[in-house]
């Protein structure tokens, strides 16, 4: 992070802006389309947007890779939709569909799911597979994040 902002992809538009670090919790709105960058829940990533969002954010970018088919990330998803609730936006939440974006799941080595990577800076910076509860996701995240 730099003193003058925070690098943040817009989940409206995939542009990256700028956001006063001091700003980040009052509900910035993206220039371009005005939509909230933070809304409370996390955003779908897919190959046309994953850069923004991953690689060109400056926050740590918390990813579930998950299928719709896969009972445990069925089972988990209300409870990372509340972590992100709760960290926004301290962190960024973002899903990928692993069927959807085969080669991204390739690209990061996904062999089960769910998988959480957290991502600073684009690089990965720790990983967790299998489905967790809030409390257990929350405290790793303390953990993976700082």
């Amino acid at each position: 992070m730099q003193a003058d902002g925070v690098r943040v992809g817009c989940p409206g538009c995939g542009a990256v802006v700028r956001v006063p670090a001091a700003r980040l919790g009052d509900g910035p709105r993206c220039p371009r389309c005005k939509s909230a960058l933070f809304a409370g829940e996390p955003v779908e990533l897919t190959g046309a947007n994953f850069d923004a969002h991953v690689a060109r954010t400056e926050l740590p970018v918390v990813v579930d890779f998950w299928a719709a088919w896969c009972g445990p990330c069925r089972i988990m998803a209300p409870t990372f939709a509340q972590a992100c609730r709760e960290l926004e936006p301290r962190l960024r939440f973002a899903k990928l569909d692993t069927e959807a974006e085969p080669d991204l799941a390739a690209r990061f080595g996904i062999r089960s799911i769910p998988t959480l990577v957290v991502f600073r800076g684009g690089r990965e910076v720790a990983r967790q597979s299998g489905a967790l509860d809030r409390g257990t996701l929350v405290r790793w995240l303390a953990g993976a994040a700082a």
